[in-house]
């Protein structure tokens, strides 16, 4: 099963909308906040997949979850901005709380810094911002044979 994983588009509803139409295979989508009112105008028009969000520092007034925690493919996944996790001083809180949780993946963005690891057992992906020429987001595989994580640079 595919995923697109999108956060920090603030406001760039074009190139949300490129992403999702150049990537027809992901069947889920997860968005790190920091834009959501685009997520939620493309909803409509791609009604094929599933779409898990969160809100960011930057959603005022958005009745929604900072956290999500996820299953895809029997694999756990927490799903967070990372702005409650202090994410750009370290990434620490976010890993630990995705291993308390018993998390295989960690997705989070506010740095709107691109960066993929694993470390001992846990995925991490920031898709990096999806706003602007120089944009990022990340492609999540998972299947029987295991989890892949990219980052594509929009073109």
């Amino acid at each position: 099963m595919r995923a697109v994983v999108i956060s920090d588009s603030h406001g760039d509803y074009s190139n949300v909308q490129r992403i999702l139409l150049s990537q027809s295979k992901a069947e889920v989508v997860f968005f790190c906040g920091d834009g959501i009112e685009e997520i939620e105008d493309l909803k409509n028009s791609f009604p094929e997949k599933m779409f898990v969000c969160v809100k960011g520092n930057c959603d005022w007034g958005k009745q929604m979850k900072t956290t999500e925690f996820f299953t895809m493919n029997n694999k756990k996944i927490m799903l967070t901005h990372g702005h409650l996790y202090q994410v750009k001083f370290t990434y620490q809180n976010a890993v630990n709380t995705a291993r308390e949780n018993g998390c295989d993946i960690l997705l989070f963005g506010h740095t709107h810094t691109a960066y993929i690891d694993y470390m001992d057992g846990l995925y991490i992906m920031n898709p990096g911002s999806a706003h602007g020429y120089f944009g990022t987001y990340g492609i999540l595989d998972i299947t029987e044979k295991g989890i892949v994580t990219n980052i594509v640079r929009l073109k």
